[in-house]
């Protein structure tokens, strides 16, 4: 019996498993969504491509397994790009799907033609430009295999529409595409670095999201009380170790505790493990960590040595290097000093915040308060500036993938179809979106999705009116000079969110706040509850772009500049 390429390509994905993808149709990937009609595959209509982008990654990111989105040809293509690139970026393993004219179209400036293949190529994996509906029958699982495989990421296919419409016999259907092992790290390497660890006097663990991607997480923990060897983690990490670990620092770099960042200039040995050495994480590189031998364990030797020079490079799985080097590591190691220097430093630079009955609605107290209402599994996504941040810095995560949020590319509107994504991967989670009032403009139009699929999401919007990080730069770094950071017109964000059929709160600042929201929190069903805070709140510390991060800015630090001008 004949098929459409359109089955084809339905077929191949109920053979990986794919039961729910998002997307938006159009004119030249329609043959797919007819074929659709007849799948179990639950399609989940966005109201934008960039935000059935998101919602793909949201239960990419949940579940460490490859998701689908899909697109049209011309604008439907280009709104996915943001999506995509940011899936590279963070390492997301995802297979976008977009139509295109047919092949006799193609470089004529047909009605909705865009090169896809050539925007796509920078910021994927590996994409392809399907020539015949056989051709379907190698890429669709290879798409699966390179997008899983290594350092995950995401994996473009485009199908011109005559492709979707042809017919052909398909004598044997392919092997659905699975993760490559990949290769072993060799043994020598691990021996040497299994002396090293033993000899280092101060040396620190630098935990990057590779160790969630691995599932490296109770390998690392165990490492780092073997060693006594304290941890810190980059935004991608959080979660992979309980913020009550006492050898855990929580995060480093721009927005990390000051303690965190100190400690990495007295240690003399670092071993990073699934980190790229961003500079969010390490501020100025050339200063970062200026007394430590680097070990670099990493999925992706393109990644090792490209920051900073290292003594000891280690290509490989991190949950299988962890496990061997633990087999080397027998005789646990004392360290009481070193530990105690982590502590004290730890003890002397704790996250400022004004008391509760002063100011509830300052935004670390909110934090806590959001934690303290939800299940100690549910997700939080955010979307990115000020919001974001404090979240990383204060919310207690204790599990991994509860941390959802957009690390490498910094994409504002990510935070709100990301829940949905995340929701619908994982039935009966709470789910939270953290936002800005800038941030969730940017993709309000997935409030529709939201209302109409009816998750277990709430969307909390820290309202400042203003972009608040670029505003709290322009006050450091530019002598005060505010230029197109504050909204002067300033949407009632509750209605808006009654109008798409949610439930829509704005806390009474001069109520009981923190009260109300963790009430408004403990109901059941989407809403979203608007948070009036203050429009001057910085987020501290904070490293001053291309600064080293010892040189970290804090309140009452700023305060006595201002006093001593």
């Amino acid at each position: 019996m004949k098929s459409s390429g359109a089955q084809i390509l339905r077929h191949l994905l109920e053979r990986q498993g794919i039961t729910t993808l998002a997307g938006i149709p159009g004119g030249a990937i329609l043959p797919f969504y007819d074929a659709l009609h007849d799948s179990g595959i639950r399609h989940i209509l966005a109201r934008h491509e960039q935000g059935a982008g998101f919602i793909a990654q949201g239960m990419a990111r949940a579940t460490g397994r490859a998701a689908v989105c899909v697109a049209t040809s011309g604008p439907g293509a280009t709104n996915l790009l943001t999506a995509i690139a940011d899936a590279r970026l963070d390492s997301i393993p995802l297979v976008a799907i977009t139509g295109q004219v047919p092949c006799a179209l193609i470089g004529t400036d047909a009605f909705q033609e865009v090169d896809t293949y050539g925007l796509t190529l920078p910021i994927t994996k590996h994409n392809f430009l399907v020539r015949s509906a056989a051709e379907l029958l190698d890429i669709v699982p290879l798409a699966f295999e390179l997008a899983q495989s290594g350092r995950p990421g995401p994996v473009a296919i485009d199908v011109p529409k005559d492709v979707l419409q042809a017919e052909l016999t398909v004598a044997r259907w392919p092997e659905p595409g699975r993760p490559i092992p990949p290769a072993r790290c060799p043994d020598p390497a691990i021996d040497a670095l299994a002396q090293a660890l033993r000899q280092a006097r101060r040396p620190v663990l630098y935990l990057g999201g590779g160790v969630i991607g691995a599932g490296a997480e109770t390998w690392v923990r165990r490492l780092a009380h073997q060693l006594q060897a304290p941890m810190v983690s980059t935004l991608m990490a959080l979660g992979a170790v309980p913020p009550d670990d006492p050898l855990h620092l929580g995060m480093l770099g721009m927005h990390g505790r000051k303690g965190t960042n100190l400690l990495l200039e007295e240690a003399d040995f670092l071993f990073a493990i699934g980190a790229r050495f961003d500079d969010r994480a390490t501020g100025r590189a050339v200063e970062f960590c200026p007394r430590a031998t680097i070990a670099h364990l990493d999925i992706d030797p393109a990644e090792i040595g490209k920051i900073k020079s290292v003594a000891h490079a280690l290509a490989g799985d991190a949950a299988d290097v962890l496990r061997r080097l633990l087999d080397r590591l027998p005789v646990p190691v004392s360290r009481p000093a070193w530990v105690a220097r982590a502590a004290e430093l730890r003890a002397a630079h704790p996250l400022h915040r004004p008391p509760r009955a002063e100011d509830p609605l300052h935004p670390l107290h909110l934090i806590a308060a959001i934690a303290g209402a939800v299940p100690a599994d549910a997700i939080l996504t955010t979307d990115v500036g000020q919001h974001q941040m404090w979240v990383a810095q204060a919310y207690p995560f204790r599990q991994v993938r509860t941390f959802l949020t957009s690390g490498g590319l910094g994409t504002m509107g990510f935070g709100l179809p990301a829940a949905i994504g995340a929701s619908l991967a994982c039935p009966g989670r709470r789910v939270a979106c953290v936002s800005g009032d800038g941030s969730i403009l940017m993709n309000l139009q997935e409030l529709a999705t939201l209302a109409e699929l009816d998750l277990p999401v709430a969307v909390l919007v820290f309202n400042n009116a203003h972009l608040g990080l670029v505003r709290q730069q322009q006050e450091l770094f530019y002598g005060g000079r505010y230029a197109a950071s504050r909204f002067h017109a300033a949407p009632d964000l509750a209605a808006v969110a009654r109008a798409f059929g949610l439930r829509g709160h704005r806390l009474d600042p001069d109520g009981d706040p923190l009260a109300e929201l963790s009430d408004l929190l403990q109901r059941p069903g989407p809403c979203l509850i608007d948070i009036p805070i203050h429009d001057a709140a910085n987020v501290y510390p904070m490293v001053p772009p291309g600064a080293a991060n010892h040189r970290a800015l804090t309140a009452p630090e700023l305060v006595a500049v201002s006093a001593h001008a």
